[in-house]
């Protein structure tokens, strides 16, 4: 099973692709399908669902949770194998991992080495969280992905891949691969660290998708 673990689709205010556009392009990429992964929200997961009966694939409904402390984004976290919406607003990490755990899903620290706003206090809960992402074809430079990856060889943590994708130009650039037959069998492999993890860093010009896909929302707000 083929999977990118990352990706924003327009119901996260800075992407462009609609969720069946995402998995409809991570099929002919050769994958079997994506995680939904919308920045604090899980208004995607519908039209997801439904893309996936569609064509078949695999989904994994999840989410891309910022937390703050005082006013200040600290990192992110990704909850994957959701049942429901979490909202982090006045929500510490702990509190944020508690409740992903409480769904029975699996909590993994985005991007630690972000190239603008990397994960504070990385060593404090890398084990508290599940894993770490370990390559993230955006929002890490090749320096930060092999900084994630060595960080948890030498922590012995799970690791994870993703794309980031914000458009459905991007999907498939990352991509987690297990010898798995179903996602429960998936969220275990990772756990138990039997993946494997594949890449490629997305040209520069993809960070222009977001900035589209904010204007989008900012003068036309679709869909929300």
């Amino acid at each position: 099973m083929k999977i990118d673990l990352h990706c924003h689709s327009y119901y996260s205010r800075d992407g462009i692709s609609s969720p069946e556009k995402l998995i409809k392009t991570a099929l002919k990429k050769g994958l079997d399908g994506i995680a939904l992964t919308d920045h604090d929200t899980a208004l995607g997961w519908e039209e997801a669902i439904e893309a996936t009966k569609k064509f078949k694939a695999i989904l994994i409904l999840g989410q891309e949770i910022k937390i703050k402390k005082e006013g200040k984004t600290i990192g992110e976290i990704l909850g994957y194998f959701l049942k429901g919406e979490i909202n982090a607003k006045g929500k510490g990490v702990e509190e944020v991992i508690k409740e992903i755990k409480g769904q029975g899903g699996i909590a993994i620290i985005a991007h630690p080495y972000h190239w603008r706003k990397p994960f504070k206090e990385l060593e404090k809960y890398k084990n508290l969280a599940d894993g770490i992402e370990v390559f993230n074809s955006r929002s890490q430079t090749k320096r930060g992905n092999k900084k994630a990856l060595d960080f948890a060889k030498k922590n012995n943590l799970p690791m994870t891949a993703g794309s980031d994708a914000h458009s459905c130009f991007e999907v498939g650039n990352a991509y987690l691969e297990a010898e798995v037959k179903n996602i429960e069998e998936l969220k275990e492999a990772i756990l138990r660290k039997e993946v494997k993890i594949f890449g490629k860093q997305s040209p520069i010009f993809v960070q222009i998708f977001a900035t589209i896909g904010k204007l989008i929302h900012l003068f036309w707000r679709p869909r929300l």
